[in-house]
């Protein structure tokens, strides 16, 4: 004899039971790929929707990027992009609420995404991703039949994106850290061959956790001067108090620490929470700071910054506990000016080196368009335009690694300075076009930083010189976004559109090589999708294929 059948579980149910299944497993995510992967899918399990899509806000804020759906086209993952507050996801992130629509495509503020293939689907419920109450992207669930989404669906799709926010916010911290160890192990390796095995910032964080135990206070801070910008800034900090922040830049003879710059000597506050010099006096009643110390850091009699200790109670700092201080302060100055002086000459050797790999490029090229045969005598300017163009391209790289040390470059900035150089030397004098960088930082070792750079310049000089045939004006976009095994660059015109087979040149030879040889990657020359008009160049760069070390 059998039981009686146990009672089908509730929505309810289901839901805290979906939910819990989501905080498990996000638990357990930590990069941002997976993470994105795991949301989609059991947001789409537990809402019973056909599709679950996910939109991450760029860095300046502007650009919402599509990076994880189930049931989009995979193929606009990467691409896809809505404007802050463009279409019903974009309206939920820029109003900081959930909207729901049982007929999306009729709604006003409905924007078709292209590549998504969205068409099928009927109705939506977006949400947005706050964390910390800062907007970091979008999320919006999608039904194929026509659906009235109820007070409890919103309410559910609300949580899981509070859940989703977090995970997301602490994945992305993750990524980021994992950058900047990529960065310190290359540095590593350059520190083999000199005496001092470690970074400069990596220094002065271990400097300012030493003096906060030395002196027993919860707060340890170490400002070096800017020389160019004439200011102290925050290099590193040490906290135990779980509110505190470092504070923005101070310019010399502003505030404590500006005085210790200029007076050369060590000065104390009893209560920064009411003392005129400090310019912080808000945040440190917030954070509980009272009394303060700070020395100069001089080396060479010159004061190259400042070393500063806070208490959370009255404190009267004795004559040993400032000399102890100082003399900490003292022997940190000597270390930082070692650690610049190895590091430089390090970075000098590496320059070398990476100076040398690209004049050998720059032959190659000149090489290359020396051998064209054919060149009427009028084209002879324009070539030579071309090849300075190309130098120009590698030139902008080798500018960002001037400026920021011997780091990985960021291609988006050698990018907006490839845009500006282009701007400055059109072909053609009557033609205005204007060039566009957006989307997310792609940061690349300095020598696939180097092609991808070539790559970006020969799409350019391509779109200057056949995209706006017969027009006196247009528009270039350069786009960098990431899917989730490639980043993906994307450089798109408005102008007459592909022709139907691409006629063969020296430019797409350039570009077709470093994309297959350099990069690693794939190109791809399509159409752009009506009412739009023009071409689209798709570059996907798997980010596994290059190691710093390239």
């Amino acid at each position: 004899m059998t039981g009686p059948l146990a009672p089908a579980a509730s929505p309810v149910v289901h839901a805290l039971a979906g939910l819990r299944e989501i905080a498990r497993a996000l638990s357990a995510a930590w990069d941002v790929d997976t993470t994105l992967d795991l949301i989609a899918r059991k947001t789409t399990q537990v809402m019973r929707v056909d599709s679950c899509s996910i939109y991450l806000l760029d860095p300046a804020g502007e650009t919402l990027w599509l990076r994880a759906s189930t049931g989009l086209a995979k193929k606009a993952l990467g691409l896809g992009a809505l404007k802050m507050g463009q279409g019903l996801t974009g309206w939920a992130a820029q109003h900081g609420v959930p909207v729901a629509v049982r007929d999306a495509q009729a709604d006003p503020r409905f924007h078709y995404v292209p590549w998504t293939e969205e068409e099928a689907f009927q109705s939506l419920l977006a949400v947005p991703l706050i964390n910390r109450e800062r907007i970091i992207g979008a999320m919006n669930v999608q039904t194929r039949d026509s659906r009235d989404f109820a007070p409890e669906a919103v309410e559910l799709a609300a949580l899981i994106s509070d859940l989703a926010a977090g995970a997301l916010d602490r994945a992305l911290l993750y990524d980021h850290m994992d950058r900047q160890i990529a960065e310190l192990s290359t540095l590593a390796r350059v520190s083999e061959t000199v005496n001092s095995p470690l970074y400069l910032d990596e220094m002065l964080n271990l400097v300012v956790e030493m003096a906060a135990k030395v002196m027993g206070t919860p707060v340890c801070t170490l400002r070096l001067l800017d020389e160019e910008q004439d200011e102290l800034v925050v290099r590193a900090a040490q906290s135990s108090l779980a509110g505190y922040a470092p504070k923005p830049p101070l310019k010399r003879g502003e505030g404590i620490n500006g005085l210790v710059v200029q007076e050369r000597r060590p000065i104390t506050a009893a209560d920064v929470r009411t003392d005129p010099r400090f310019p912080f006096r808000a945040a440190a009643e917030r954070e509980g700071l009272v009394s303060m110390l700070a020395v100069p850091l001089i080396v060479r009699e010159r004061v190259i910054g400042v070393l500063n200790c806070f208490t959370t109670e009255p404190h009267t700092f004795t004559e040993k506990e400032i000399a102890l201080f100082s003399t900490l302060a003292n022997q940190t100055a000597l270390a930082i000016e070692n650690s610049q002086l190895v590091t430089n000459a390090a970075v000098v050797r590496e320059m070398h080196h990476r100076v040398r790999n690209n004049l050998q490029t720059v032959a190659m090229l000149l090489r290359l368009q020396a051998g064209q045969s054919g060149l009427h005598p009028r084209d002879a300017a324009s070539a030579v335009q071309i090849a300075v163009n190309r130098i120009q391209s590698i030139a902008a790289v080798h500018e960002v690694l001037a400026q920021q040390g011997y780091r990985l470059v960021d291609v988006k900035e050698v990018a907006e300075r490839l845009a500006r150089l282009t701007g400055q030397s059109l072909l053609r004098p009557d033609l205005a076009v204007a060039i566009h960088v957006e989307g997310d930082t792609v940061v690349l070792p300095s020598r696939p930083a180097t092609s991808l750079a070539l790559v970006i310049n020969e799409l350019l000089q391509n779109a200057l010189e056949h995209a706006f045939v017969g027009r006196t004006q247009g528009e270039v976009a350069i786009l960098f976004g990431h899917s989730p095994d490639a980043h993906v660059i994307e450089v798109a015109d408005d102008g007459v559109g592909l022709p139907d087979d691409l006629p063969a040149s020296l430019g797409l030879e350039i570009i077709e090589a470093l994309v297959r040889d350099d990069l690693h990657g794939q190109i791809e020359f399509l159409r752009r999708p009506a009412p739009e008009t023009g071409t689209l160049v798709v570059v996907r760069i798997p980010p596994a294929a290059f190691t710093p070390a390239d």
